[in-house]
């Protein structure tokens, strides 16, 4: 067993024992399960499992919901997640919850689990979507999934607060039409200029939004999913990924900062050394307290720059 996998094994055995003693907690308390976290004015609890999600959730609930969101540490990796019991507390009040499901937050499951309601309204994304296990869990990247994970948002409010629907279809429209416009507009020009440019990678964080915008992606996914995955990257990956930047195969290099290891930052070198263009993404919100739209914007603006510089157009 390696390291990494010795450490992956740990992280998820103290998991499970910090979901069982906040099971403990919950039941000592005597909890019905049934969620209690309507305010005296009106408004719902929602909560989100990731701030990525729990943005798009405050922008479309307005002033009919409170939403909070659980992973907002940009330095915190969702998948090793170890749930507090305040976490515990705070689904346990939820009216509604929004997990992305695909095994990327597995400790949310478990936190449902122990305090059930039969009138919670819960948003699997990875569900809402169709995609089946041992798909791509960053759906938050893929354009095209965005759209339609906003539409099972507003259909959770209307389930919650039928009087509302109108007002939920203004916020949607609103947020559609002037809170994506930049996001959005961004997509196209890039998808419209710089289909088809090779580009390398070093997460899967990164292939939804790749593929959206038609770019060729030459990085084997086997090498982007382990590093995203903390598994160990195999001999023929990192010569093929290291062959791609020495040889000018890519024309730019997009690489998670939140997540440098020794094999990231070898390859970013490498492209530096060939006056590769290097952009940035990042897995979760950064800065933390930034909205969905402008922290998606601002890379894509990066990314932009790096193929414009790359291609000369």
């Amino acid at each position: 067993m390696s390291p990494v996998q010795r450490t992956r094994l740990l992280a998820g055995l103290s998991a499970g024992l910090a979901v069982l003693t906040i099971i403990g907690t919950l039941a000592g308390c005597g909890r019905s399960g049934t969620p209690a976290g309507a305010h005296t004015d009106g408004r719902f609890q929602v909560v989100a499992a990731e701030n990525f999600w729990g943005s798009i959730a405050a922008q479309l609930a307005g002033g009919k919901a409170e939403v909070t969101s659980i992973i907002v540490d940009p330095a915190t990796d969702p998948h090793s997640y170890e749930p507090t019991a305040r976490d515990a507390r705070a689904i346990a009040g939820a009216q509604m919850t929004i997990v992305n499901g695909l095994g990327y937050d597995a400790w949310a499951p478990r936190l449902l689990r122990a305090s059930p309601s039969s009138e919670r309204v819960t948003l699997d994304v990875g569900k809402a979507l169709g995609l089946r296990e041992g798909a791509n869990p960053h759906q938050w990247y893929s354009p095209s999934a965005v759209h339609r994970v906003i539409g099972s948002i507003v259909a959770g409010y209307d389930r919650l607060d039928p009087s509302a629907a109108s007002y939920f279809a203004r916020r949607e429209r609103a947020f559609l039409e002037h809170g994506l416009a930049r996001y959005d507009a961004l997509i196209r020009e890039i998808r419209e200029r710089y289909a088809g440019t090779p580009v390398g990678y070093s997460e899967s964080i990164f292939r939804p939004l790749g593929e959206d915008l038609g770019l060729k992606l030459l990085t084997p996914y086997s090498f982007a999913k382990a590093i995203a995955e903390g598994d160990d990257v195999t001999a023929r990956d990192k010569q093929t990924v290291d062959d791609q930047a020495r040889k000018r195969l890519i024309k730019i290099w997009v690489f998670n900062s939140q997540n440098v290891t020794p094999d990231v930052q070898r390859v970013n070198e490498l492209a530096r050394e060939q006056r590769i263009p290097v952009a940035t993404v990042t897995e979760t919100l950064s800065p933390a307290g930034d909205s969905f739209e402008r922290w998606q914007s601002a890379q894509l603006e990066g990314l932009a720059r790096a193929l414009r510089q790359a291609s000369g157009r």
